[in-house]
């Protein structure tokens, strides 16, 4: 059984629709969504449409910018405004254009979720088991890795939050999967990323996916929202940042 793993759409529905459009070319039966739908991108009601539509074939969480969406206020807008100035604007723009359903959905997913696929154990979480907003990124340490797992007991945990793809092969046997970003790839390629996990009576294997699509058009729509900073933004999608690891 083949399963698409993403996370971090941010809003990206040109992004989503091809990755979608990539993991039915593969034969993917079903979607794991990591979180970060819809914060700082290009038509975030229209992902959360879309997403909030999907039955049974998907399973979700909810990352550390839906949580900024739904539990808002004042002061979480100032001290963002201290620190990273482009997203408390974008974030405050989507506070006020994102309809009162659409945060009852994020308010409802759960931080992380412990499924069985095939004879596997696999935990999702957004940023790491023991934090919703913790990097795992590459090039860390094994001891690193291993205190971040601690007590986690399933044998594939997957993850996002950083839009850097990564994966790790502990030595107690667990492998841990970086899928990257969907709508905001920190790669220095405007192309969006995800993972195809293929399950198989107890085993299985990971496939990293870099897939193309319409990023001037998503780079545009972010253009036309108009808060401070949406051009920056715009930008990115077009010539997106390398993260320094």
């Amino acid at each position: 059984m083949k399963v698409a793993v993403i996370s971090d759409i941010h809003g990206n529905f040109q992004a989503l629709e091809s990755v979608i459009a990539d993991s039915q070319m593969n034969n993917c039966e079903q979607i794991f969504c990591l979180g970060d739908y819809a914060m700082a991108g290009p038509q975030p009601r229209v992902v959360l449409d879309y997403v909030m539509n999907k039955g049974n074939d998907w399973v979700k969480i909810k990352g550390n910018t839906d949580v900024m969406i739904t539990d808002f206020d004042l002061k979480m807008y100032e001290k963002m405004q201290k620190q990273f100035p482009v997203m408390a604007n974008a974030l405050l723009d989507d506070v006020d254009i994102i309809e009162q359903d659409k945060k009852d959905f994020l308010k409802s997913l759960p931080e992380k979720k412990s499924i069985v696929v095939d004879g596997v154990t696999v935990l999702l979480v957004h940023g790491s088991p023991r934090k919703i907003n913790e990097d795992i990124l590459p090039g860390m340490k094994m001891s690193e890795i291993q205190e971040i797992i601690e007590g986690e007991t399933e044998d594939l945990i997957l993850c996002g939050h950083t839009h850097v793809p990564c994966g790790y092969q502990t030595l107690s046997k667990q492998t841990i999967v970086n899928v990257g970003s969907v709508g905001r790839p920190m790669t220095g390629v405007p192309k969006a990323n995800y993972a195809i996990i293929d399950f198989n009576n107890g085993t299985f294997s990971v496939e990293h996916r870099e897939v193309e699509y319409d990023y001037e058009l998503a780079a545009s729509l972010i253009r036309s929202r108009g808060f401070e900073g949406a051009n920056e933004l715009s930008d990115q999608l077009i010539m997106p940042i390398l993260r320094h690891l």
